[in-house]
């Protein structure tokens, strides 16, 4: 088992990583103060995992909530029928709730802990890629309204984060490549050499050797933790762990969010920032290329949807970086190198945006 921590003050939390740590049942008791608890994951999980983690966690009074597969759940109703859940139950302020399931349930479960008798204990056992790297680690939490991805939410950080490379193994291979979306942003925003190893390393990542993973998911949670520790609540750098995310979403948005997954469409947003770095001359045309053919060599898409191009932008500006009514980017100097911009000429990113 690998294990760091986020260093923040007296909300620091472990992460620990490696195969079966969802089942060492001294884990949860470490993290947990109240025998009754509950846990919220959804139905794909359920049917493979529920009972082995019900197992594991016997020694408690244990209250499950099952919620429907998909980032359409992702919203008030859902808030509001996990929150009547924990309250029919018997949940108090000084229960946990642990959150079993991909980002979809993480961000669900963290803002409702967040909210709920203003605030109760949770833990993150993240069964994605995406959620292992990305999602579980640093407190984001929230869900979605009509008009954009995650504008009801809170910063709130999990007591722990439990990370089982084990349940990479039953991921569909569209889940697991749009996880590596957000592996492949680390390399782009801080680690050169990671990026370089991604490279390298690419049909070892995609057979899912254990070891490779290990140091791919300790790598990525490592370059959050330190951004992270810097920057909780994003008042400064960890705006660049958006880096591909205000295109992305834009994407995801004016698709109704079912035509690509949120990696898929981070994929897509991180060639379009290239692109604009690259007309800008902050970026090679050499970089650029390598960028897109490391997210192609692990089946993810590059290509912009024909969408509206004004319709983009009026997206782009819901984004929650925007600054009175600026729209801060995320690009790239260099390939582990990227920067914060609201600097940039209007008419490059308009270009970018109807290409």
């Amino acid at each position: 088992m690998r294990t760091l921590n986020v260093n923040l003050e007296d909300r620091s939390y472990p992460i620990y990583i490696g195969s079966d740590v969802s089942l060492d049942n001294e884990l949860y008791s470490k993290h947990i103060k109240t025998k009754k608890i509950a846990l919220i994951t959804n139905e794909q999980i359920a049917d493979l995992y529920l009972s082995e983690i019900t197992q594991t966690l016997n020694a408690f009074d244990l209250k499950t909530l099952v919620l429907p597969e998909g980032e359409t759940e992702k919203n008030l109703e859902t808030v509001g029928k996990a929150v009547e859940f924990l309250s029919d139950n018997g949940i108090d302020r000084d229960s946990s709730i642990i959150a079993f399931g991909g980002g979809v349930i993480g961000d669900i479960t963290g803002f409702v802990a967040s909210s709920y008798m203003r605030g109760i204990s949770f833990l993150q056992v993240p069964t994605t890629l995406l959620a292992q790297v990305d999602s579980s680690v640093g407190g984001k939490t929230g869900v979605n309204i009509k008009t954009g991805k995650n504008l009801i939410g809170a910063f709130y950080q999990p007591s722990a984060v439990i990370a089982d490379t084990r349940y990479l193994n039953t991921l569909e291979p569209n889940r697991f490549s749009e996880g590596l979306a957000e592996v492949i942003k680390y390399g782009l925003i801080r680690d050169k050499d990671f990026f370089v190893w991604l490279g390298k390393n690419t049909s070892r990542i995609l057979t899912l050797e254990p070891e490779v993973m290990a140091h791919l998911i300790e790598r990525c949670c490592q370059i959050k933790a330190e951004i992270v520790s810097e920057d909780e609540r994003e008042g400064s750098v960890r705006a660049i762990l958006n880096y591909g995310h205000t295109f992305g979403h834009a994407i995801e948005s004016l698709t109704d969010y079912n035509v690509y997954t949120h990696g898929e469409a981070v994929s897509i947003g991180m060639v379009m920032a290239a692109s604009m770095a690259e007309r800008m001359r902050m970026l090679t045309q050499s970089d650029k290329k390598d960028i897109t053919n490391l997210l192609e060599s692990v089946n993810l898409p590059t290509k912009k949807p024909d969408l509206n191009s004004n319709d983009f932008l009026e997206s782009m500006k819901r984004d929650k970086k925007v600054q009175d009514g600026e729209i801060r980017l995320i690009l790239l100097e260099g390939i582990g190198k990227a920067i914060i911009s609201n600097d940039y000429p209007n008419e490059i990113l308009m270009k970018t945006i109807s290409e």
